[in-house]
């Protein structure tokens, strides 16, 4: 799929992957972060094992992609390290099955919701960050807690990956009113957002690589257009 994909599109196109092609959520999000992996040891020259990388998820479906990431860096040789910046009662979802897997498989993940002003310092001695925090669904300028979580990714002066969006940046528009996170990747899904062109979008997103959830996004859309 060559043309960029507007909030209201990936919406539509994931929930007919979901009720149409009859694939679950929880596969996509599988494929998406596994796909998102490889993207991400390619961008650290080809390995993972023994780099030091943190995770920060937020509590939707991007984060959900972020437990995933990190379950297959852990697999492929990296130290990983996932923080979590939302309560844990608000993972639902596919989101909270991979959070469980991740827990049952005794992996490291740090609830740090109730001291996110301390999050620059614990990423800081990272090779690399993923920002898991907000997806797509995310409009107008981040306040509270994602605005300080935001803050404290692009304090820690590490290079970054986002997952599909760089937390804090407009889906359609491209605009970055509010906090932002500075990426110097991003891996969406599908096809590149609406608001990537933009020129002023390539100052957060950095270079965009786009990899597939598991079905061909030409075969997803011409199953959207059917309904």
């Amino acid at each position: 799929m060559g043309e960029s994909l507007t909030r209201e599109q990936v919406r539509r196109l994931d929930r007919c992957a979901i009720e149409t092609a009859g694939v679950p959520g929880v596969v996509l999000m599988e494929n998406a972060g596994r796909n998102t992996a490889d993207e991400i040891e390619r961008f650290l020259g080809g390995a993972a094992a023994g780099r030091s990388i943190v995770i920060v998820a937020g509590a939707g479906n991007n984060g959900g992609d972020g437990f995933v990431i990190a379950r297959h860096l852990a697999m492929r040789g990296a130290t990983v390290t996932t923080f979590l910046v939302a309560p844990a009662g608000k993972v639902a979802g596919d989101a909270a099955v991979n959070l469980a897997i991740l827990r049952e498989l005794a992996h490291d993940v740090r609830d740090v919701c109730e001291n996110l002003p301390g999050l620059a310092r614990k990423l800081a001695g990272a090779d690399l960050v993923v920002d898991a925090v907000g997806g797509t669904g995310i409009s107008g300028v981040l306040r509270g807690g994602l605005a300080s979580t935001v803050e404290q990714i692009n304090a820690a002066a590490r290079p970054v990956v986002a997952v599909d969006i760089p937390t804090g940046l407009d889906c359609d528009s491209g605009a970055a009113d509010g906090p932002v996170v500075r990426a110097a990747m991003t891996v969406t899904m599908l096809a590149r957002k609406k608001g990537f062109d933009n020129p002023d979008a390539a100052a957060f997103t950095g270079e965009v690589r786009v990899v597939d959830i598991g079905i061909p996004p030409d075969v997803i859309a011409r199953l959207a257009d059917r309904k």
